[in-house]
């Protein structure tokens, strides 16, 4: 399992995804699901991805591909992130297509899907969910996160939190607490976690940071939140129809 989150914001965008592909005693694997196209100061394309492994690698090697024959259309000529966004979807029902009915003979599953956003000169930022079926919806004013993979731990705090109008930073934070509840309720989660930041106009994928369990940050924030929900809970004023009788 893993744990994908994207945020859109005024500001621009948030990217975060953790490393885990398999967990169990004795068998973990670590494949980074962060991946970004970039023309630097011309548009930066990030992807997050989930599910079948060798689904999301084929989808990616697709859209690098096309570039290498020179297709009319790929990720470095598309007029917008829409047809970006088209474009791995079309990517991911060609690898499906292709691989599809041999997995299902062994049981695998195949479905993946994608968070795909980013931003081309002329163009506001945007953010995508792109599903396994290679349809896509866009994060919106009212919906400005999407996620995927274990995303009911982490959810709460975002639903509570973020709002199109807060900074980057204060995005980054509850990013990060959303990771971490989740990391605290799901083994299969876990560090390291990849983050992009993308400031809007930026253009350039240059605000990358990899949180490991070393990270001094990371730690401070994991022990500070659970101190402080503890705290809360602690003050919470007990309900008026409780007995007096009773403790």
């Amino acid at each position: 399992m893993t744990y994908c989150c994207a945020v859109k914001l005024n500001a621009g965008l948030v990217f975060a995804s953790d490393s885990r592909t398999h967990a169990g005693v004795d068998n973990i694997g670590r494949f980074s699901k962060l991946h970004v196209l970039e023309q630097p100061g011309e548009r930066v394309i990030t992807m997050l991805s989930a599910g079948n492994l060798s689904v999301t690698q084929g989808a990616i090697e697709h859209l690098h591909r096309a570039v290498r024959q020179g297709d009319v259309l790929n990720w470095t000529n598309a007029a917008s992130m829409a047809d970006v966004a088209m474009l791995l979807g079309q990517a991911m029902r060609q690898v499906r297509e292709r691989d599809e009915p041999y997995l299902a003979k062994s049981g695998i599953d195949a479905s993946a899907s994608f968070l795909l956003g980013g931003q081309i000169q002329g163009e506001r930022p945007r953010l995508f969910l792109v599903y396994s079926e290679g349809n896509a919806i866009e994060a919106t004013a009212e919906t400005p996160f999407l996620q995927i993979g274990e995303i009911k731990y982490g959810k709460p705090i975002l639903d509570r939190v973020i709002r199109p109008e807060i900074g980057l930073l204060d995005a980054t934070k509850c990013v990060l607490v959303s990771f971490d509840s989740t990391m605290r309720s799901n083994v299969s989660v876990g560090l390291p976690i990849d983050l992009l930041l993308l400031p809007i106009n930026h253009l350039r994928a240059d605000m990358k940071f990899h949180i490991d369990e070393q990270d001094a940050y990371w730690r401070e924030l994991s022990d500070r939140w659970a101190v402080g929900v503890r705290r809360v809970f602690a003050e919470l004023p007990p309900p008026q129809w409780y007995p007096d009788t009773q403790q």
